[in-house]
């Protein structure tokens, strides 16, 4: 069976806080839209155990704040599509073709807030252990290790909030660092380096893990003479970046090395009428109030590109 062709104004593809905010805007703007996400709506914020950080709300956790963003882009009439799979995409300055699992789009204007994934720990047992002790997401699995001992790889606030949050369950948390300083927030380094459940491990890298059906051991490596030990965990909470979304576009938009978007100051790409914003583009700071600002670019953008397609008819 063929599959039915729609058209839309704008169409958003990715649900977290950029994505979100656009829909809010669009609506706003009473753009015929449609956002499509292939997971749940909230993107990687619904992770996030606290944000404290986020202006208007003194502590809320990260699947409420994607709740009210949700909540607040549908009441003014945003179109949300979940967990529908996105095929493959066609973009040229005058045709954007976007071809999900139920359906064909053709749309004015895109953005792409399709956000990032947790990058994989370069270990040798990574897949044989993903799921039975390797881990990317202590808000999902972190219960499950209550009165264990588990370790925690990265040096970024992620990490560092990850590894006080597992102090909820775990009894031990070990804390793997490559080198001797971490990079996040005075405040949260602070908190975990005072905190009794937690062990810092400067200098020292994970280089495999181990066990029969499920992780048991993990082997460290210090960095600065090569010696090895093996250390009893039952989990590892890998935290070491992550990896954007852009497998479908990278025919069409420029991307970095990295595989970011590239875009100018207006979250425009290459291609006219289509966008980015969020942790999907190149930029240097990564955070839920700059997911926000760019989405909030990028529809009022995309707003002027479909007020100017309507005008030229």
């Amino acid at each position: 069976m063929s599959k039915e062709i729609k058209h839309k104004e704008l169409i958003i593809i990715g649900g977290g806080p950029a994505g979100l905010t656009a829909a809010i805007y669009a609506s706003r703007a009473k753009l015929d839209m449609l956002l499509i996400e292939d997971q749940i709506v909230g993107g990687q914020v619904r992770n996030s155990y606290t944000i404290e950080n986020y202006p208007g709300f003194k502590s809320i956790s990260g699947s409420d704040l994607a709740d009210v963003m949700q909540q607040q882009a549908e009441e003014l009439g945003a179109e949300i599509d979940e967990f529908d799979m996105i095929e493959k995409v066609n973009f040229s300055d005058d045709e954007k073709i976007i071809e999900t699992s139920s359906y064909i789009y053709k749309a004015d204007s895109v953005i792409i807030a399709t956000g990032a994934t947790p990058r994989k720990l370069p270990i040798p047992n990574e897949e044989k252990f993903s799921g039975k002790g390797i881990h990317y997401c202590a808000v999902c699995d972190g219960a499950m290790y209550e009165g264990k001992v588990v370790g925690v790889v990265g040096g970024g606030n992620s990490a560092l909030e990850e590894a006080l949050f597992l102090t909820k369950f775990a009894s031990k948390v070990y804390m793997i660092r490559r080198y001797d300083y971490f990079k996040g927030e005075k405040t949260t380094i602070d908190e975990v380096m005072n905190h009794p459940k937690i062990e810092v491990l400067f200098n020292e890298d994970l280089v495999n893990v181990d066990g029969e059906d499920f992780m048991q051991k993990a082997i460290i490596k210090n960095t600065i003479d090569g010696s090895e030990k093996v250390m009893d965990m039952d989990a590892i909470f890998g935290f070491i970046g992550t990896e954007p979304k852009t497998a479908h576009f990278k025919e069409f938009i420029e991307l970095t090395p990295t595989g970011n978007i590239k875009t100018d100051e207006l979250m425009r790409t290459k291609v006219h009428g289509v966008f980015a914003a969020g942790d999907v583009r190149e930029k240097e700071y990564r955070q839920i109030t700059t997911a926000v600002a760019d989405g909030t670019i990028a529809a009022l953008q995309a707003e002027k590109v479909i007020v100017e397609k309507k005008k030229s008819k």
